[in-house]
């Protein structure tokens, strides 16, 4: 599927960015602004399914509705030339797994900063109802500044239910799938999410994958009954509490995990020491009301966020 020097509507393609398991995203200019987007194509065999087709159009709706300063914005959705695609903003910093792949883990602080920025993308996603399904390091997309945005929100949940397609496959990323998920459980809740938001913080802080294999039975097999090792095996100058924290959001059982991903967010914030602006932790506000805050607090932090280079 080459379509470098192709037009879709009226973006004019570039360069390949990137194969996904769904299709290919491409770097594109759109001259009616004068900027610089990104195109998720889909396979060609998804348009010529009927089911998908109309799942689609259904949830490129909510995926577009996500307003989130840590979601990755979708302008534009649609069909050309019986291509099927989702236009959104480009990220010209990579990923979270092309920078530890370039320069390693991150430092502490660097980590828990952006594990609070894709925490809150989370939750709100939660909050209105919908799971991403397939979150890892690679859908985590840095901007200039290097804040996280996330990506590909909703689209594993394409897949599941195109039966045509997938059978009785399991949709997802086996390295960063939850148990649950790994059993092929119909009834996810936000919990599955922090459980690869966890192997994501894992992969942030040791430059690994917890389970890797060749075969993803295999992965699935160890995500089900094994324990990941010791991140403090990796970095010493991680505190034994943050270890704690990341192995209770990588819990087994849903139930054991944190109530939400923010607080994950902010047990890890105060597992090394705080950094950035401080969290509410008072237990006399409202859960709910103490998320919202902390997650305006967080978002504070972006204050050079909308002057990015790449618009």
């Amino acid at each position: 599927m080459d379509m470098i020097g192709k037009e879709i509507g009226d973006y004019r393609i570039n360069s390949l960015i990137g194969y996904g398991g769904m299709g290919a995203v491409y770097k594109a200019y759109d001259p009616t602004i004068n900027r610089f987007v990104a195109i998720k194509i889909m396979l060609p065999r998804y348009s010529a399914d009927a089911d998908f087709r109309e799942r689609f159009d259904r949830e490129a709706v909510i995926i577009a509705s996500l307003e989130h300063i840590h979601i990755l914005p979708v302008y534009a959705y649609g069909e050309l030339d019986n291509l099927l695609y989702l236009v959104m903003r480009y990220m010209p910093g990579g990923s979270i797994a092309s920078k530890i792949e370039n320069k390693g883990p991150f430092p502490l602080d660097e980590a828990a900063r952006m594990l609070y920025q894709m925490a809150s993308a989370l939750d709100y996603a939660h909050g209105r109802g919908v799971l991403h399904r397939d979150f890892k390091s690679e859908n985590a997309l840095l901007d200039t500044n290097g804040n996280t945005h996330l990506a590909d929100f909703g689209l594993a949940r394409l897949l599941s239910g195109s039966s045509g397609l997938t059978g009785n496959m399991i949709v997802g990323t086996p390295a960063f799938m939850s148990p649950e998920q790994a059993k092929g459980s119909k009834e996810l809740t936000g919990a599955s999410d922090q459980y690869a938001l966890g192997m994501v913080l894992y992969h942030m802080l040791t430059g690994q994958i917890p389970f890797d294999d060749e075969e993803p039975l295999a992965i699935l097999q160890m995500q089900l009954f094994e324990t990941p090792p010791s991140i403090r095996g990796y970095r010493g100058d991680l505190p034994e509490l943050a270890e704690r924290v990341v192995m209770r959001a990588l819990a087994k059982s849903p139930e054991e995990r944190y109530p939400s991903c923010a607080e994950l967010a902010r047990a890890f914030d105060d597992a090394v020491a705080g950094s950035g602006l401080k969290r509410l932790h008072s237990d006399n506000i409202p859960l709910d009301l103490r998320n919202r805050i902390n997650t305006a607090l967080a978002d504070l932090e972006l204050s050079g966020d909308n002057n990015d280079d790449d618009r």
